[in-house]
């Protein structure tokens, strides 16, 4: 008898199921083996369900030990320290002027994060062996389908649950705010939001119109969630815009959640038991709502979900992280590309940067990631120019580490020759000179990121100090195509036989040859950047671009070097 799956025809949004899965037959109650293959699995899974429970209970145990030695024993040392006389109630201002647009930020950063997992994986994710055979068969999915969603529930909440902790101590510190208040408070965003998000994401992975409204929401999302940023540091700073926060507090659950973290310190707002019974409310409703859904998930769509769920997981063990972001990007649409003309060069000499600029302009997003990770940048930097110690010298390198990952979005043609050195036949360059003249188009885009960073610094009184921002481009360039050149992973630095059962120093090797350019070019641009930023003259500012401008050449050399070595290895042979 030929059976229908009952959710192939549950969203008119999906893609039709493929034949064997169109329906042409009800099956009926007596068709129905669901309890019967579910007990069946159950016993013959047995042994491995014991293997699991005990692999992640360890992962629990670790994940908690680490939480309790990073976090739980250093608040305890902190509150017994307040008890003793010590005030960290100075704080206390900079925090809450920092929570309204702060939180928001949070939560909706958190909102936008699980909604695009929809796009590729989603909370509804059973094994591909549920979802290959024995959906197929006559079994109601939803006893199948809603324990993951379930699961998905609880990964997302954890989290939530560790931040609200958090934010009871850093609130029980610097407000003197009751504990079981504020972290019942807090508990309501931090369980609320990344539930919310969930079942978001869930209407995401069933509805092909929502996935395109995220899609094409992410970008301005983006743009709001570092505004909101920028607003709370601004806040933080003696700024604070009231009309802009109250809007932002009501304008949904993300600052629904800020209220209440706001309700039991002194800068409570009006209304915070109406937010917390929105924020229950619409919670409680989407969970319900969500679970009635979770088995009208098409069925093509789950396993497409379930083979991407495995090729990523496969990667990440394999510490293939690049493949791993590709497979990502392929299954959320985010490797389509525009149609965008150039004239065709008249010197040969151009060809590349000619392709380049084609290649970037067709992928817009990673100009627009380039451009949203530079704002970050420029901000640790101000920090760090008006900071001192060791908080200058942290604030100047994270403000490099962003620089680096802004820049690296623009690398991506120079990564796609290295993948496989076969692609660079086309050119009649030399694999080393091909890679060297890959960092024409992204070291011009880069200052010219700097340029605009100069400008707004400039315009905001930050001195000299402003023009360090185009001088770090070259060299933040020539770090990433030392990355890109490193060719094929050096996993034997991680499992090598030499060093034990425990790994010994293994995973700190492979760290330090995987992020070898930027952890190079960071750790000399700091002290650098960090002293320059301080002086503020133009006197110091000179040396340290200039000094920028010969470690960028060192690192070309460097990645020069490393090209040379991945033209000359054979296939799978791994590189130094």
């Amino acid at each position: 008898m030929t059976t229908a799956h009952p959710a192939a025809e549950a969203d008119a949004d999906a893609e039709p199921a493929v034949e064997s899965e169109s329906a042409v037959e009800p099956w009926t109650d007596d068709d129905d083996w669901t309890d019967e293959t579910l007990a069946l699995l159950r016993a013959l899974r047995a042994p491995h369900r014991r293997s699991r429970a005990k692999s992640v209970g360890f992962a629990v145990y670790c994940v908690v030990l680490i939480l309790i030695i990073w976090g739980g024993v250093p608040s305890l040392g902190l509150f017994l320290q307040a008890s003793m006389g010590a005030d960290y109630t100075g704080h206390g201002g900079d925090l809450l002027a920092a929570m309204p647009a702060g939180i928001t930020a949070i939560g909706l950063a958190t909102f936008l994060l699980l909604v695009r997992d929809g796009l590729w994986r989603g909370p509804v994710v059973p094994p591909r062996a549920a979802a290959d055979w024995l959906l197929i068969h006559p079994v109601r999915p939803r006893p199948v389908l809603r324990p993951w969603f379930w699961l998905s529930c609880a990964v997302a909440a954890f989290p939530g649950l560790v931040a609200a902790v958090g934010g009871m101590v850093a609130l029980g510190l610097t407000v003197r705010a009751g504990l079981p208040a504020a972290l019942g408070w807090c508990l309501l965003g931090g369980l609320g939001m990344p539930l919310l998000a969930t079942c978001a994401a869930l209407v995401v992975e069933r509805s092909d119109r929502a996935a395109r409204w995220v899609r094409r929401l992410t970008p301005y999302l983006t743009l709001l969630i570092l505004a909101l940023a920028v607003q709370s540091g601004l806040a933080v700073a003696g700024h604070p815009v009231a009309w802009l926060e109250s809007v932002e507090l009501w304008s949904g659950p993300w600052g629904w959640a800020a209220i209440a973290a706001l309700a039991p310190t002194p800068a409570a707002v009006a209304g915070g038991w109406v937010a917390a019974g929105l924020l229950l409310a619409s919670t409680a409703a989407a969970l319900v709502l969500a679970d009635r859904a979770a088995a009208t998930v098409p069925l093509a769509r789950l396993r497409e979900r379930a083979r991407t769920a495995a090729g990523v997981l496969a990667a990440l063990r394999t510490v293939e992280l690049r493949s791993a972001r590709l497979a990502v990007n392929s299954a959320n649409g985010s490797s389509r590309q525009r149609r965008v003309r150039l004239p065709a060069p008249r010197r040969a000499w151009l060809v590349v940067p000619w392709r380049d600029t084609l290649a970037l302009l067709r992928s817009p997003a990673r100009l627009g990631r380039a451009v949203v990770l530079t704002v970050p940048a420029a901000l640790c930097a101000v920090l760090a120019h008006g900071a001192t110690g060791g908080l200058s010298w942290l604030a100047t390198a994270v403000a490099l580490v962003f620089g680096y990952l802004a820049v690296a979005q623009l690398l991506e043609p120079a990564r796609i020759e290295t993948d496989d050195v076969r692609r660079a036949s086309w050119s009649p360059y030399p694999f080393a000179g091909l890679m060297l003249r890959h960092a024409i188009v992204p070291t011009l885009a880069a200052v010219l990121l700097g340029l605009a960073c100069t400008g707004a610094l400039l315009a905001a009184g930050t001195g000299p100090a402003a023009w360090l921002a185009p001088a770090a481009a070259p060299a933040l360039v020539a770090a990433g195509l030392v990355n890109a050149c490193r060719g094929v992973l050096r996993k034997d630095l991680m499992f090598s036989p030499a060093q034990g059962a425990g790994g010994g120093t293994g995973p700190v090797l492979f760290a330090a040859w995987y992020a070898a350019g930027p952890a190079v070019g960071v750790a000399v641009l700091t002290p650098l950047f960090s002293s320059a930023l301080r002086a503020g003259s133009a006197g110091p500012v000179g040396r340290a671009a200039l000094m920028a401008l010969v470690i960028a050449v060192l690192l070309l050399r460097w990645a020069q070097a490393r090209a040379v070595k991945m033209s000359k290895a054979r296939p799978g042979e791994s590189t130094a």
